[in-house]
């Protein structure tokens, strides 16, 4: 944990009564008109004159409200990007919270030095650097603490791959927490796959990601290399109401059919717990709280898709491309109807409609998803993230499905691909990764 001092606790108290609108200002600091002012003449003087003429017209009161800041949109503006988030808890933050507009992972790939007492070190330093980003207090040394004053919802999320568990101790890393099988249509160029160490940061404001990302290297760099890093967007906070399910950049409604974290079987699907079936001989008892995670880049070819007619857009979702609703009727959240029929006796939804084929029978086979889009170099897609327990069992029987009969495979590639044990939650006075350690 980071230390404190009464220097920095004022500070903190000062710079918390600001962003209120509420801390008390100097003399030279208050708007209006000075001591300096009344004692000099001149333009000064004229221009108080012409203020005491103005009150005996309209009054007083009217001048003091006309001059006065407007506190109440200096309130908004610290509200909306001086927001705090708890990063302490049963499960990390940046699970299942609010979504936000900005997203970035960062994989890094240890050192052949970095042992297990030396991983154990730099989740320390992990630590204190993620409780003070997320509090706005801002990490402990940090050059530039006034960018982390203002976190905008940030989390930091922490994950660890195969090697990693392996160099604490082999017994240890469950079978799921390994590369995926390989799918037929993919075409993983090496660039954004694997990784022994994940961050996911998350923010509504690009300042507070970047300079989340710079002290988390700064933290790394002694014990392993970053390996690669991809940046996503939703839409922007505020712009649409809370609990719209976001468009991808095909313009799709994207993630309609996802559990919802106030679900009974939600923790089920999600969570790993020390009695989860899927462990091996306990192997995940240090996982009890944690979740695993499967991200996988890919890319669209929008340039093509955009040469398909609306209804030959709509046949290969399955979906409404207005409102995301099943091309059988109704709302969003609809149930699909797969067995409806047209006039001509064909399916309504087709057997190659993605919606079709990412449907499952399985109550089980679920995921929790969390994806973003992306547009960089020339390069559009979805950062497609998701979360479950064994990802074997929930998110490839579906994959391979998408891979044997889906139509959106025409204008799709997934060229990255990523397994990571997402870390259990922590409480104060506790390190990241405690359980993993112990």
């Amino acid at each position: 944990m980071a230390p404190t001092s009464p220097e920095r606790d004022t500070l903190a108290a000062d710079a918390s009564g600001a962003a209120a609108g509420a801390s008390p200002r100097s003399p030279r600091e208050r708007p209006g008109i000075d001591r300096r002012s009344l004692l000099t003449g001149g333009a000064a003087g004229a221009g108080l004159g012409a203020v005491l003429g103005l009150g005996a017209a309209v009054g007083i009161p009217a001048i003091r409200a006309a001059i006065a800041p407007d506190r109440s949109a200096a309130a908004s503006a610290a509200a909306f990007g001086g927001e705090s988030l708890p990063c302490h808890g049963p499960h990390q933050a940046g699970v299942i919270t609010e979504p936000t507009t900005h997203v970035r992972f960062v994989a890094y790939r240890l050192k052949p030095t970095t042992d297990r007492a030396a991983i154990e070190r730099l989740f320390r330093i992990l630590t204190d650097d993620v409780e003070g980003l997320t509090s706005g207090d801002s990490p402990l040394a940090d050059p530039e603490p006034e960018l982390a004053a203002r976190p905008a919802r940030l989390t930091i999320t922490v994950g660890v791959g195969p090697d990693l568990v392996d160099r604490v101790g082999p017994g240890k890393r469950p079978e799921w927490l390994a590369p995926l099988p390989k799918f037929s249509k993919d075409r993983l160029a090496g660039t954004h796959d694997g990784g022994d160490l994940l961050f996911l940061i998350q923010a509504d404001d690009q300042l507070a990601v970047a300079h989340a990302a710079r002290m988390l290297q700064r933290d790394t760099r002694s014990f392993a290399d970053r390996h690669w890093e991809q940046q996503g967007f939703r839409t922007a906070r505020g712009s649409e109401k809370s609990g719209t399910t976001m468009r991808n950049l095909m313009g799709q409604v994207d993630g309609t059919v996802n559990p919802h974290p106030e679900d009974e079987d939600f923790a089920p699907l999600v969570w790993l717990g020390e009695a989860d079936p899927s462990s091996e001989a306990g192997s995940q008892a240090w996982l009890a709280g944690g979740t695993a995670l499967v991200l996988r880049r890919i890319r669209m070819e929008l340039d093509t898709w955009d040469q398909i007619d609306r209804p030959g857009r709509e046949q290969t979702i399955g979906r409404r491309l207005s409102d995301g609703a099943p091309l059988t009727g109704g709302t969003e959240h609809s149930p699909m109807d797969f067995d409806a029929k047209d006039e001509q006796g064909l399916p309504v939804i087709p057997s190659f409609a993605h919606s079709r084929r990412a449907h499952s029978e399985d109550p089980n086979e679920r995921i929790f998803r969390r994806a973003v889009n992306y547009d960089e170099g020339g390069e559009s897609g979805l950062l497609f993230a998701c979360y479950q327990r064994n990802p074997l069992r929930q998110f490839v029987p579906i994959q391979q499905r998408l891979d044997e009969l889906d139509l959106l495979n025409e204008w799709i590639t997934h060229t990255g691909s990523a397994v990571f044990a997402i870390l259990p939650g922590f409480s104060r006075g506790e390190i990241l990764g405690q359980s993993l350690l112990s």
